[in-house]
């Protein structure tokens, strides 16, 4: 069975049958779901566990959940954490070393048993695009790595189509949203939430083989032209609410022409350098090592964990770190995330998604920065 073009609907009230069918098929559901007054991803055991009936209102530093007029599952812009904690985990143990009592020592790597099945729920656009710029940065290149490789081997995605967005969202001028789309960013099964005077339903399109498999075992019909004409709307509304633009025209060589600009201090002057923004992107590849050792002295453990170009340490050589100002750290974020990274990784690092900017705690607008730096 392949994909195709052929769109179906399934009704809100058979929306659990996916979750039967994806636990059948031994898939972990990560969903959006309620958790600490935020929408966040986690496991979901069933339908119920959905959003419903709440969105979201983001801002420069602030974030506050909302109850909308309707009971749409996923009428939010994007959770507060990403997909990145699941493909590259916050912390990883990479290797168990005990002494023997004959006083030599095993080695064990800390990683090695085989991730479990995930199926990702609720996956935007951005959201497919910082996926495939991690997959380049750990997969592209002449070495690879190979955690992140047997996690994302075992994801199958379900995407959706956005029909709300957030005041920090950009997604349209990083040409990466709302809509998902399988040529550039591929995924298993796409979906887009309709409730209108019609009903609540979802209309579904298979992106893979194993999508249309999946499909083919849900209680679906066929999608009707006024269904199809009504999503292409929804999300055509949505490309033209969004909360923020960013001018991407010769970006990579304004900023690395600007590379003394006023502005880098006056942004400085403002940052806290506590690394939030590098923490909720869903790009940023950041990690340190770190070695511990158990009191007895007969057991160590080396762990790798997230990290930030933010932190003081993060450039830490012989003689003291290499960037010892706020802005100078600053400056290596934008300037890396938005010039240099196309160098690298033949794309921008940034997917529009304005998580750095409801989570800065002083409301640093990344795309009110580059228009400053774009200024005499």
């Amino acid at each position: 069975m392949t994909p195709s073009s052929v769109q179906s609907i399934l009704e809100r009230s058979r929306l659990q049958d996916l979750f039967d069918v994806l636990h059948r098929r031994g898939y972990a559901v990560i969903g959006p779901t309620v958790r600490d007054r935020a929408i966040v991803c986690e496991e979901l055991r069933s339908a119920a566990e959905l959003p419903e009936g709440w969105g979201d209102l983001q801002e420069g530093g602030s974030y506050r959940l909302q109850r909308r007029p309707d009971k749409a599952l996923f009428g939010f812009a994007v959770p507060t954490n990403s997909w990145k904690e699941w493909l590259h985990p916050k912390r990883l143990k990479l290797l168990d070393a005990h002494r023997n009592p004959d006083g030599s020592l095993r080695f064990t790597p800390g990683d090695e048993d085989d991730p479990p099945k995930l199926a990702f729920l609720g996956a935007r656009s951005c959201e497919l695009h910082a996926i495939a710029i991690q997959d380049r940065v750990f997969l592209g290149g002449a070495f690879t790595d190979p955690h992140y490789a047997k996690r994302r081997a075992a994801v199958l995605i379900i995407a959706t189509n956005c029909g709300t967005s957030g005041g920090t969202c950009f997604c349209v001028s990083m040409n990466t949203g709302p809509k998902v789309n399988r040529e550039r960013t591929p995924f298993d099964i796409a979906l887009t939430e309709l409730l209108d005077e019609s009903g609540h339903r979802f209309l579904l399109e298979a992106g893979s083989e194993a999508g249309a498999v999946i499909l083919g075992e849900l209680p679906v019909r066929a999608a009707t032209e006024s269904e199809v004409t009504a999503a292409e709307t929804l999300v055509a509304n949505t490309a033209n609410r969004m909360g923020r633009s960013l001018d991407t025209h010769r970006l990579p060589e304004t900023l690395l022409a600007n590379l003394e600009h006023p502005r880098w201090k006056e942004v400085a002057d403002r940052c806290l350098n506590c690394a939030n923004c590098t923490m909720v992107c869903p790009t940023c590849f950041c990690t340190t090592v770190e070695d511990v050792t158990h009191l007895t002295g007969d057991h160590a453990e080396r762990w790798r964990r997230w990290d930030s170009c933010f932190n003081l340490d993060f450039t830490r050589m012989h003689g003291g770190p290499a960037r010892q100002s706020g802005q100078s750290r600053y400056r290596q974020w934008l300037t890396h995330k938005l010039a240099t990274w196309h160098e690298q990784f033949g794309s921008s690092g940034c997917v529009g998604c304005g998580r750095c900017i409801s989570w800065c705690p002083v409301g640093i607008d990344l795309t009110e920065e580059v228009r400053a730096l774009r200024s005499p």
